[in-house]
């Protein structure tokens, strides 16, 4: 794949996936005690589709170009590590209780984008009707 071609794909896939968290902003509340569940929410379902991506690239079900726009693209526009890394360190520093709610967040962020991914991954490696055999 040619240069010029990989940046455009990535381009186009990190406009849409900023679209994308935009929207999530705007729509997903925040929980009581300051949760950021709009940045929980975006980082998960970006690391659903990563692994639903890297499962499908791995079965050679989708092309280079769709694998490079989805994942590097479309979810690195739509997760956001610096908004994760922001949130934390204004809870952290509110007051005792929003402390413990970074801290919540932290884990609960981390075990369940794993979870995401793992899953996305058993799911775009199975065997559909139309996958190709090897």
């Amino acid at each position: 794949m040619k240069l010029r071609f990989a940046v455009l794909l990535v381009f186009v896939g990190g406009a849409v996936g900023a679209i994308a968290r935009e929207f999530l902003m705007l729509f997903v509340p925040t929980l009581p005690h300051g949760f950021p569940l709009d940045i929980f929410v975006a980082n998960v379902v970006a690391s659903l589709l990563i692994g639903l991506s890297a499962g499908r690239y791995k079965r050679k079900i989708i092309s280079d170009g769709w694998h490079l726009m989805v994942t590097t693209g479309i979810m690195g526009g739509l997760s956001t590590f610096s908004s994760f890394a922001y949130a934390t360190s204004v809870l952290i520093k509110a007051s005792m209780t929003s402390a413990l709610v970074a801290a919540a967040y932290v884990l609960i962020s981390l075990v369940m984008g794993y979870v995401a991914a793992v899953i996305g991954m058993k799911i775009g490696g199975m065997r559909t009707e139309s996958s190709p055999r090897r």
